[in-house]
């Protein structure tokens, strides 16, 4: 089975085929100056040219569902629904949180997913390898990261994602020496994670949402403004 992985719930893009009999085909990341609506499909069709694959050749199309940007879950989803609409494909959501766990393979500590929602604010999971597969230990959140690591200031854990690279000094304020970081390369969201963990999974094309987890800056506004009406 050919897999089609799109990420676009952060400030990075990425864009993958992955095949589940020999893995990774090609897979294009890129972290610019410009929205992926620019971008998304742009580096669709030099990933295909590349690789020499058609679309015909897809069998399932994968999607990072967020949490993360509003704008650029929104392009992602609706570039996949799209894809996925015009022709005869499967389609997966994949948690953006369980995607960035899923680049560790560390069996020894407890796994910090941090996605940035600005402000010192994170999207944050927790996750834990147990006889090899990953295990998510608490419910997906977001909130102040600062009163989050204060919990975490007795465990050792490994910071994975775009929040564990900005606010490093943050958790090292926090946490101190329990706290743990990859390389910068082997932390941020890549389309063939996405792919990859959507093997198992076949979502609705009609029925499959963004999970935002919190609310939009207009919703947030709407909201404020009713209750000033009031």
């Amino acid at each position: 089975m050919l897999i089609l992985g799109i990420d676009t719930s952060t400030n990075i893009g990425s864009v993958a085929l992955y095949s589940t009999e020999t893995g990774l085909v090609g897979e294009m990341t890129i972290n610019i100056k410009k929205t992926h609506s620019e971008n998304i499909m742009v580096q669709l069709d030099n990933l295909l040219k590349i690789t020499g694959t058609q679309m015909k050749d897809v069998d399932k199309i994968s999607v990072s569902t967020g949490p993360g940007s509003f704008t650029g879950i929104r392009i992602g989803v609706a570039a996949a629904k799209g894809l996925a609409s015009s022709g005869d494909f499967k389609i997966a959501g994949v948690n953006e949180l369980d995607a960035i766990a899923s680049m560790s393979t560390d069996n020894d500590v407890e796994i910090c997913s941090l996605i940035d929602a600005r402000k010192e604010r994170a999207y944050h999971c927790l996750y834990k390898y147990n006889n090899g597969s990953l295990e998510r230990l608490e419910e997906y959140a977001v909130g102040e990261l600062r009163e989050y690591l204060e919990t975490r200031q007795n465990k050792k854990t490994l910071y994975l994602g775009d929040g564990a690279i900005k606010y490093k000094d943050l958790i090292c304020e926090v946490v101190n020496e329990n706290a743990k970081f990859a390389k910068n390369s082997l932390t941020l969201p890549r389309a063939s994670i996405v792919a990859e963990l959507s093997i198992s999974k076949e979502d609705n094309l009609y029925t499959m949402e963004p999970f935002y987890l919190s609310k939009t800056q207009a919703e947030r506004q709407k909201e404020e403004q009713e209750r000033k009406n009031k």
